[in-house]
C-alpha cells in the first residue's frame, strides 16, 4: 500500500464518472479484479490452504485475475514511463 510519505505513485485514478479505478482497467474490471483478489486471498476453497483442492471455478477465477492483473501492470508500466521525472 502506498503511504503518504512514500514517493511511490498510486495505481488508482478517478475516471470521468468519478469512480476510483486501477490504471488500465475500466471501473467494471477494477470491481471484478478486487472481488477476485479478495476471494483468492481471503476465501480459500473449503477452508483449505491454497495448495490443495482447487475446483474449476477457482482455477477460472485465478485465470481471470491474472488477465486483469497483466492488463493493469502493462498500463501501469507505461504510465510510469510517461510520468517519470526528467532530469535537466
Amino acid at each position: 500500500m502506498t503511504r503518504p510519505t512514500n514517493n511511490a505513485h498510486r495505481r488508482y485514478f478517478v475516471d470521468g464518472t468519478g469512480r476510483r479505478v486501477l490504471i488500465g482497467l475500466t471501473s467494471e474490471e477494477t470491481f471484478e479484479f478486487e472481488r477476485l483478489d479478495s476471494k483468492l486471498v481471503l476465501d480459500p476453497e473449503d477452508g483449505q490452504d491454497e495448495l490443495r483442492g482447487r475446483d474449476i471455478w477457482h482455477a477460472a477465477g485465478e485465470q481471470r485475475w491474472l488477465e486483469l492483473y497483466e492488463k493493469h501492470e502493462g498500463a501501469w508500466k507505461t504510465w510510469k514511463v510517461q510520468h517519470a521525472p526528467t532530469n535537466p
